[in-house]
């Protein structure tokens, strides 16, 4: 587990909540909570690793494109 610190300035407790979360979310804990919530046939993570590859695929040629 990551530690993630934040100092509290000027009392400023909204600011210092709002860096906190940024830093959590920045760091992975969230995504990796999803990941591990319920297990996934080894075909599945496969399944879903080639799909998250193609779109990848497609939407950095949609930006070559763009950028042309």
């Amino acid at each position: 587990m990551a530690n993630v610190k934040v100092e509290v300035k000027g009392g400023n407790l909204n600011e210092a909540l709002k860096r906190f979360t940024r830093k959590v979310a920045n760091s992975g804990v969230p995504s990796e909570l999803k990941k591990h919530r319920e297990y996934s046939k080894p075909g599945v993570k496969r399944r879903e690793e080639k799909k998250e590859m193609i779109q990848n695929f497609y939407k950095r040629n949609k930006r070559n494109k763009r950028d042309r």
